[in-house]
């Protein structure tokens, strides 16, 4: 495995998504960015300790910088799993602290460990003192009837004294009853200001600003003050976004990209991914749907791979036949 050594930059990431964020998504939005750091699905800690770890937590190199999002509430348990993480070479464990759904909840993580600041911070100071990664807490502002301003502040004092020195805050509540885990991502209302609050009073703790984020222009606005973004939905629906993060945010010179080339890359990657795994197409066209959103072509991109990329015998020919119904001259950005 690969062991980073350079320090991350989180100025921009992308985020932690379940059934998104898997490692075929992972290499395709490594191709249209160099700097993003990129997050796992979330996996739960008993799965690293005990599930099969090479489904779990393989990756490919060209991944980095790489972390890892863990689910859990034991602090032994808890740092086991960052132990075997950082022997795989990811380059930062995360904690879930906002995931709504029932079944974390009734794993005790998630966004209901927003109620238990003291349990979050045993664990991340367990993790912290068995790996020299980061270990980082992805958090909501606080759930249900709690006031956003006294929670979060108590789970943020709580995870510092323990040692993290990184925050990354979902600028909204989490309804643990009556509301799904999608419309946890929409109904709550958001609240850039408390995250920039948040900043105010702990100028030194690196602060990372997500949900909401709709574009690069949006992410780039809001995120004026804090120390970065964290993009989710916009960056898996509409990758192209991506492709701008190296110029945009980290100031290095735009590189040549072509969307065909993208597709080409990808089919080869595919390609090869059955050949040594047996992954089928689908499990990696899924992720590139969006591509070539509001091009000419778009569409028809979209339906030959529905059409087809769920055959058996589907190759990384067909995601090659279904670019071709958009004008190559209409997918390529110059430097």
């Amino acid at each position: 495995m690969i062991h980073p050594t350079a320090p991350l930059d989180r100025r921009f990431t992308v985020a932690p998504m379940m059934d998104w964020t898997d490692r075929h998504c992972r290499v395709f939005h490594r191709l249209l960015t160099r700097r993003a750091v990129l997050y796992t699905e979330m996996v739960t800690a008993d799965a690293v300790r005990l599930g099969d770890r090479t489904r779990l937590l393989g990756y490919s190199a060209q991944e980095h910088p790489l972390a890892l999002q863990l689910g859990g509430s034991e602090p032994e348990a808890m740092a086991e799993a960052a132990r075997i993480a950082e022997d795989w070479g990811y380059a930062e464990v995360n904690v879930n602290v906002g995931c709504p759904s029932d079944r974390v909840q009734s794993g005790r993580f998630g966004a209901c460990l927003m109620r238990e600041p003291e349990t979050v911070g045993r664990v991340v100071e367990a993790m912290g003192k068995t790996v020299s990664i980061p270990v980082t807490v992805k958090c909501r502002i606080g759930v249900d009837d709690q006031d956003p301003e006294a929670a979060l502040d108590a789970l943020v004092d709580r995870v510092v004294e323990a040692g993290c020195g990184t925050v990354i805050v979902h600028a909204r509540k989490a309804w643990l009853q009556g509301l799904s885990p999608k419309e946890n991502r929409d109904v709550p209302p958001l609240d850039y200001g408390r995250v920039r609050r948040l900043k105010a009073a702990w100028p030194e703790l690196e602060i990372l600003l997500n949900g909401g984020l709709g574009d690069l222009d949006i992410a780039i606005a809001e995120s004026v003050g804090l120390d970065g973004m964290m993009v989710g939905r916009a960056a898996y629906q509409t990758p192209w976004m991506l492709s701008e993060v190296d110029a945009r945010v980290y100031g290095e010179v735009p590189e040549a990209l072509d969307r065909h080339a993208v597709v080409d890359a990808m089919a080869e990657y595919a390609d090869r991914m059955a050949l040594e795994f047996g992954t089928p197409l689908k499990s990696i066209g899924r992720h590139m749907l969006g591509l070539f959103q509001g091009l000419p072509g778009a569409r028809g991109w979209r339906r030959r791979l529905a059409e087809t990329m769920y055959a058996d015998d589907a190759t990384g020919d067909v995601l090659r036949r279904a670019a071709s119904l958009v004008p190559a001259d209409a997918t390529r950005r110059a430097a």
